[in-house]
């Protein structure tokens, strides 16, 4: 058995941007920053901050876009994936993602980075995946109205 389950609370640190397939399925990225404070050897505080890079499927992606800005506290569900490419030198690189299955926006409008800088205030919600991998091309799930958002 294994397991691969990622668990963050951390402001994003750029707005979303969304994009989509051939298919028309919307995929969102974004970055999360989480931060860690410790004493170091000589008994000074440290604060560490540690960069996510998020990828957002379908109709959370769409939800993403719309409600998610720079500086916005969530919650966030989902697991790790690997990618690996070429460089422009012909060097094999790797990098790591975090594939969200659920994310919960946490905080209001004055918690975010820049307060009043934005217009209508953040709702808070939970934004579930039906499923943790990146939905197929020819799949079409139940369509989704306001009336189904929870907020």
């Amino acid at each position: 058995m294994s397991v691969n389950k990622v668990i963050l609370v951390g402001r994003l640190g750029r707005d979303p941007e969304t994009r989509y397939t051939g298919a028309g399925q919307a995929v969102c990225n974004f970055s999360l920053a989480t931060d860690e404070t410790f004493k170091d050897r000589s008994g000074e505080r440290q604060k560490r901050t540690e960069w996510h890079k998020i990828v957002v499927w379908a109709k959370q992606a769409e939800i993403a876009q719309q409600y998610l800005k720079k500086g916005s506290l969530i919650y966030l569900e989902g697991r790790i994936q690997s990618r690996e490419w070429n460089d422009k030198e012909g060097q094999k690189r790797t990098s790591f993602e975090i594939v969200a299955t659920n994310f919960r926006m946490l905080g209001s409008k004055s918690d975010s980075v820049g307060g009043g800088a934005r217009g209508a205030s953040t709702p808070a919600g939970n934004y579930e995946a039906d499923s943790p991998a990146p939905p197929a091309e020819d799949q079409s799930g139940p369509e989704v109205t306001d009336e189904d958002i929870p907020f």
